[in-house]
């Protein structure tokens, strides 16, 4: 697979998300290797386009337009449920595109959950919109940069619900995904993988909490039995502190901001999120909307431009043209 398909989503028009991917489709090194197919509002592309003097990207351009007839005006840093509406079109087209075959991956420019939400999308974000989708059987969203790879339990759950919802099947299922991806999409032969624990210092022995000890200790051992390399649980801090990541092929976190905050620490902008388990390829950049930087060109495309290549990666390893 020389040029791999890539749909490449507007995100939110009143955001960055148009602008990133200009900004990425201006690179005539990537543009080369790759197909890509834009899919949204092509009026709002182009009123991005002229804004911010990258008119020169659309030639040639391959646009799969998700709101024909539409009268689109971009509200620079509004959350509005058209723009919701709109961004979640180009999602589902693009997946679905995927899913028939007439792309080879997807790459989401960032949606505001708040927009979706006004627009009667009942999801809390892409991932697990798309993970339906799809009918994927499990998943994990996964932050990749470099060797630094950081899984996770949880996804979108508020903070009161993130112990509940950390379970022994949960992790074992994680842990299961986490290893498979390692290997399909990263060519990875025997994984390692890292798990922390959920309460500081991992719960001190049952002193600061018991999940440590009684659900994420019996689970890891459950997984070792099965045939996978994993080690924990690490008390969080320490783990980053002491670069534990640099020993391990990637790293499960037990919720969200325990895993991502150290990551786009580590990152420093270049980060992707890729959702592992899926039957197609998915990737994003691994910030927002940027609505207060809306429309006046100082967005940091580097974030979105690793997507595609990670994402064009994972495709030629997937068809068997990619060696590790």
């Amino acid at each position: 697979m020389n040029r791999p398909r890539l749909a490449l989503t507007l995100g939110d028009p009143n955001g960055i998300g148009p602008e990133v991917v200009l900004k990425t489709l201006a690179d005539a090194d990537l543009r080369a290797r790759i197909e890509p197919i834009v899919v949204g509002s092509e009026a709002v592309l182009r009123t991005h386009a002229a804004k911010l003097g990258l008119e020169d990207v659309l030639d040639g351009l391959t646009v799969w337009e998700v709101a024909p007839n539409v009268d689109i005006e971009v509200e620079w840093g509004q959350t509005t449920f058209r723009a919701g509406r709109i961004a979640m079109r180009a999602v589902e087209r693009a997946v679905d595109a995927c899913l028939a075959g007439e792309a080879d991956a997807v790459v989401t420019a960032p949606i505001s959950k708040e927009a979706i939400a006004l627009a009667g999308y009942d999801v809390p974000g892409h991932t697990e919109f798309i993970a339906a989708r799809t009918h994927a059987d499990g998943y994990t969203m996964m932050l990749v940069s470099g060797g630094l790879r950081v899984a996770l339990v949880t996804t979108h759950l508020p903070v009161r619900a993130v112990a509940d919802a950390v379970t022994g099947a949960a992790i074992l299922d994680k842990v299961r995904i986490l290893d498979a991806s390692l290997r399909r999409d990263f060519g990875i032969a025997s994984p390692r993988i890292a798990v922390l624990g959920l309460n500081p210092h991992a719960g001190d022995g049952g002193v600061i909490g018991t999940e440590d000890r009684d659900v994420i200790g019996p689970a890891l051992a459950m997984a070792h039995a099965d045939g996978y390399d994993v080690a924990g649980p690490f008390p969080a801090d320490a783990f980053f502190g002491r670069r534990g990541y640099e020993r391990h092929d990637a790293v499960l976190a037990m919720y969200h901001d325990q895993g991502l905050a150290p990551f786009k620490a580590l990152a420093m902008g270049g980060g992707v999120n890729f959702t592992a388990g899926l039957p197609i390829v998915r990737t994003s950049p691994d910030h927002g909307t940027g609505f207060d930087i809306a429309g006046q060109g100082g967005a940091d495309a580097s974030s979105f431009g690793e997507a595609v290549w990670l994402a064009a990666e994972f495709v030629r390893r997937r068809s068997g043209a990619a060696t590790s």
